[in-house]
């Protein structure tokens, strides 16, 4: 249950599917996002339309003043988030939080409050998979990459506090299962600034779940992300547990978690969450990834400097 807002007015590129939200709610309808976000009787935007749509809404927002949460990926280059950045520098107030939802998800935060303590020692290296049942064939080659990766890289970022430096792809066997425009599955292998070594598992069409892992390696032991079930079941056909079919049963908690903290750092008129310097370091990074697909060997990653305003 989220407390503290109410959505009062949709927009969306399908009048149909926007007039029925609006009514499911009681709310407005408008045309198109701009006048939704010129609406005096709009406070705050939530921007979920797909990543290069992102872009104009965004800085509507900014021009507007308003608040506004837009999902990952900010933008689909660095150089697009690099424009919203100045544009929110400009204006001189943090109004932009990217939806990174793994940054709230319980055991994420876990896994970084032991690492962050020092318990364990330095960390070394962290191994993660992000596996989906399948995929729409509108699922470009380079989305592997700036559309699922990316919630590795922002996590991974978040968790370890360091930026990355260079990006490898490994490409093992491909799965008969995909459509033919795939490299799938596909490993992306990262360096951070202090040698840290990251490999994401990107495998989009293995069939059988939505299956998250991350194992943090350190010099004293290991963290992991346990299993995501509630129940476990024990019987004549052995010891399973269910496993999640999609991002929304898997993450629905932190979603949860996560608009309900901008809506109240809104009303607070504070900022929470990631930034667009984060949205713009992502984008960097899957930048450099995407490159990696179409070369062999490391790319080197290299961004801008952080500003002060967002320090």
């Amino acid at each position: 249950m989220i407390a503290g807002g109410r959505v009062v007015a949709v927009a969306d590129a399908n009048a149909a599917n926007a007039a029925a939200v609006a009514a499911s709610i009681n709310g407005d309808v408008f045309p198109d996002s701009a006048s939704l976000i010129n609406s005096p009787d709009v406070d705050a935007v939530i921007i979920c339309s797909h990543g290069p749509a992102h872009e104009p809404d965004v800085l509507a927002c900014l021009a507007a003043g308003k608040p506004v949460f837009c999902e990952k990926p900010l933008t689909p280059t660095a150089d697009a988030a690099a424009r919203i950045m100045a544009a929110e520098e400009a204006g001189g107030r943090k109004l932009l939080t990217v939806g990174f939802m793994r940054r709230f998800d319980r055991s994420y935060r876990d896994m970084k409050d032991l690492l962050d303590s020092g318990e364990l020692g330095e960390t070394l290296m962290v191994h993660c998979a992000h596996r989906n049942p399948t995929v729409p064939d509108f699922y470009t080659w380079d989305m592997a990459i700036n559309d699922t990766a990316i919630h590795e890289i922002d996590t991974m970022r978040w968790l370890l506090g360091e930026e990355f430096v260079s990006a490898r792809v490994d490409k093992p066997k491909k799965t008969s299962l995909r459509f033919e425009h795939l490299q799938d599955p596909l490993v992306l292998i990262l360096t951070s600034e202090s040698g840290v070594r990251v490999d994401d598992e990107i495998f989009v069409n293995c069939q059988f779940g939505y299956d998250i892992r991350c194992e943090a390696v350190a010099e004293k032991g290991t963290v992991s992300l346990a299993d995501q079930n509630v129940i476990a079941v024990r019987d004549a056909h052995g010891a399973r547990n269910r496993i999640a079919r999609d991002h929304n049963d898997r993450f629905y908690g932190a979603f949860v978690t996560e608009v309900q903290e901008w809506i109240s750092a809104v009303a607070r008129g504070e900022h929470t969450g990631s930034s667009a310097w984060d949205g713009y370091a992502a984008a960097v990074v899957c930048d450099a990834g995407v490159k990696a697909l179409t070369e062999d060997g490391e790319v080197a990653i290299s961004m801008m400097a952080k500003p002060a305003f967002y320090a």
